[in-house]
């Protein structure tokens, strides 16, 4: 492959800095004097406090092939350019994992170009966004070098009820004391609240990017409706719009990713940021343990985790009422056969492929262009290198693989047109 050597530049970049963009992976390499491949993977650090993708770990999973860089692209039509994959601290974070463990999954998703770190207000009651704003302050990364997202919850319990300007600041705030961050790069909005109206909320969200304690804001969990409400309401009193939704998406839960979120980036600009690509932990590979899937404690600690474990018939729920249909319908199942029947092909699938089941999953994910980051979860650095691994099982999804991937799942979602009121051959007037 040819080669380009670029001039000479003045800028250069801090060595241990991950690198945020293929523009920044020029300058580093400018900055050392060395040739300018387009196409190849960042250079490889002499040493290193915290695992990387060394050449042992990708000799063990030469299969998969050998691009495993992690690509940036622009969030929706903002300038914000994202990595493909990005850490979600709910598990990360979750009492579960010590905070060594925490701080060395952070590390290792920071030096393996994983720059973007997702929590919440609510994420083991407030204690994520301070475990995660001290380990911030613990690594001294430069500031401009990763991206820190935060969500305030619509919640119709005690003080945190409903999304009201008050609680819009006031919890945004609350965060950045948490995290210890003169500001957050996004700022969502989980859930929209029925009974507020939409003037009010976009109205604070301008607020709070205007005083500087967040660079940008979206959504998570809106209908596409109220997404373009949201637009609608921006351009009448001059607001700054949104740029991304937060959804869910895997193999099991496709509808509103792959029919509504192309829509709203073509039309309005808004990305979309895609969550859960493990369905909440079904495509774990066990399948034939005899283990029902949901009655496992490590999903119900999930779920207990958010209100930081009130477990009242009201709190209950509004918990499942949290989950996605899909979810909920999987709770009440008493019969998952057919699921687990289709689990098992994936598995035989993704073994004639040389992966596993959750690099599948998450490569499956990443195959759709609609979707501009994955957020995925770690316990441990293992799983961060497993899913950058995915990376390469991107390009074997051939159009053959993933046909024969859509006859497993049989649910493609299909958007059907409306049907006119009026009958056909029918005298009304036209």
């Amino acid at each position: 492959m040819k080669k380009l050597r670029w001039r000479k530049s003045n800028r250069t970049l801090t060595d241990g800095a991950p690198i945020a963009s293929l523009d920044g992976l020029e300058d580093l390499q400018i900055s050392r004097g060395e040739s300018v491949d387009m196409d190849a993977s960042p250079p490889a650090q002499d040493s290193l406090a915290v695992p990387r993708l060394s050449a042992q770990l990708s000799r063990q999973s030469s299969s998969l092939g050998s691009t495993h860089a992690i690509r940036y692209r622009p969030l929706g039509k903002s300038g914000l350019r994202v990595p493909s994959i990005g850490l979600g601290t709910w598990v990360t974070l979750s009492p579960q994992v010590s905070d060594e463990a925490a701080e060395q999954v952070i590390a290792c998703a920071y030096e393996n170009g994983i720059n973007l770190f997702d929590t919440a207000e609510f994420y083991s009651g407030d204690q994520a966004e301070l475990r995660l704003g001290q380990i911030l302050k613990n690594q001294n990364w430069k500031r401009t070098s990763y991206i820190v997202i935060t969500k305030v919850y619509w919640s119709n319990r005690g003080e945190d009820r409903g999304l009201s300007r008050k609680r819009i600041i006031e919890s945004l705030k609350a965060s950045l004391e948490r995290l210890q961050l003169e500001y957050v790069d996004i700022f969502i909005i989980q859930k929209m609240d029925p009974k507020c109206p939409m003037e009010e909320v976009v109205r604070a969200c301008h607020y709070c990017i205007s005083q500087g304690w967040a660079m940008y804001w979206g959504s998570a969990k809106w209908s596409p409706a109220e997404i373009f409400e949201a637009y609608t309401n921006c351009r009448q009193f001059n607001c700054t719009l949104p740029i991304v939704e937060q959804t869910e998406y895997h193999m099991f839960c496709r509808e509103k990713t792959e029919l509504y979120m192309p829509e709203t980036f073509n039309k309005i600009g808004v990305g979309c940021m895609s969550w859960s690509p493990l369905s909440v932990g079904l495509v774990s590979g066990k399948v034939e343990d005899g283990v029902p899937l949901f009655t496992r404690p490590s999903f119900k600690r999930k779920y207990a985790s958010w209100d930081g474990g009130d477990n009242n018939k009201q709190n209950n729920n509004a918990k499942r009422e949290e989950m996605s249909p899909w979810n909920a319908d999987r709770l009440n199942a008493e019969d998952g056969k057919r699921t687990q029947a289709r689990l098992r092909e994936i598995s035989l699938l993704a073994e004639k492929l040389g992966c596993s089941v959750t690099q599948l999953s998450v490569a499956w994910s990443l195959k759709n262009d609609t979707v501009g980051c994955v957020l995925v979860g770690a316990v441990n650095c293992q799983q961060i290198l497993d899913h950058i691994q995915a990376l390469a099982m991107t390009s074997r999804l051939t159009p053959a693989v993933s046909s024969e991937l859509e006859n497993i799942l049989g649910n493609r979602p299909v958007r059907f047109l409306p049907v006119s009121p009026i009958p056909k051959g029918s005298d009304a007037p036209r």
